[in-house]
């Protein structure tokens, strides 16, 4: 996995489509979306601008995770059904990359996360009855469907900072 370290980054819009999952249902619940969002956008005709990625809402261990499965575009386009259109948060996020299974990343999280403690850095969230609600707290799938090989697949975390 990379260093860690702090990127400003613009706002970006995208399309997405949101879910309410339990931790060990994300790999089955999200990419059935993720393939929906994307037969949506050729449909309509939409071409994405970066790598897909999946975006926590809350966080509550307990009851489950608020998420997006989201694709950047160019622009905020018009919507239907369950799909939505935003923007991400122009600002200072947190960023690193890990490479391999996606089996990695809970490590990979926790590793930003203590680096973030470490340097005084803070995260652009709100704690209320035990859920952490986060502006932007990112996994970009840079090369999905493009590398075959598990060990080879890139996955950045991108978390907005309170700065």
């Amino acid at each position: 996995m990379s260093q860690p370290k702090l990127e400003n980054r613009p706002e970006q819009p995208y399309v997405g489509i949101c879910a309410r999952v339990m931790m060990k249902e994300l790999g089955v619940v999200l990419p059935p979306l993720h393939n929906q969002l994307m037969d949506w956008m050729e449909a309509q005709g939409i071409e994405p601008v970066g790598p897909p990625f999946f975006r926590y809402l809350v966080i509550d261990m307990e009851k489950g995770f608020d998420m997006e499965v989201g694709v950047p575009v160019a622009s905020v386009v018009e919507v239907q059904a369950n799909i939505r259109s935003g923007v991400l948060p122009a600002g200072a996020y947190a960023t690193l990359v890990h490479t391999g299974h996606y089996s990695g990343l809970r490590e990979a999280t926790q590793t930003l996360l203590e680096w973030a403690l470490e340097n005084g850095i803070e995260w652009h969230v709100a704690i209320a009855g035990g859920s952490e609600a986060w502006e932007a707290r990112l996994e970009i799938y840079r090369n999905v469907g493009l590398e075959k090989d598990p060990e080879k697949w890139e996955t950045e975390l991108a978390f907005l900072t309170a700065d």
